[in-house]
């Protein structure tokens, strides 16, 4: 159900993975609102860590309609920032530095804000600013300017 279409997902850069991918729709209206799509086919590398469409839905559909008004552009790029980290972490180098970390990995989003990756009994979580949990529920998608790991909330700086 998650996996892009094509066979070969590594001749795509990150906006064409998302866009191969029903469950991220709602990411990628966000991205066209937000102007994000051309930084992200840039050259990279990025970390995207992608909410599915359920993780939208969560956000009361007044403020997510909200968020994809023109007037509300830079709001929503400060949030969907916040969902990239720069440079390639695969789930390896993630579970590496939760090894160095005591179970704790603290990364740096684009926008200047920090995500907790922590790992608990059922996987490996996003912490966010606010205090709010997002599972990972998949990791390594490749594409040819980074990687997107899956998640199943939106998270919040």
């Amino acid at each position: 159900m998650l996996a892009p279409k094509t066979t070969t997902a590594q001749s795509k850069d990150i906006v064409d993975v998302a866009v191969s991918v029903d469950d991220f729709s709602t990411l990628v209206t966000a991205l066209k609102a937000a102007d994000l799509v051309g930084a992200l086919k840039g050259d990279g590398p990025f970390t995207v860590f992608a909410p599915v469409n359920s993780g939208f839905a969560k956000i009361d559909s007044e403020t997510l309609n909200s968020l994809l008004q023109p007037e509300n552009k830079e709001q929503l790029s400060a949030i969907l920032t916040y969902h990239v980290v720069s440079g390639k972490l695969m789930a390896s180098d993630v579970a590496a530095a939760l090894g160095k970390g005591n179970g704790k990995a603290e990364l740096t989003t684009l926008n200047g804000g920090k995500l907790t990756a922590m790992k608990k009994d059922d996987g490996i979580y996003l912490k966010d600013a606010k205090g709010n949990w997002s599972k990972i529920s998949k990791t390594d998608v490749v594409a040819s300017n980074g990687v997107i790991h899956i998640i199943e909330d939106v998270v919040m700086p």
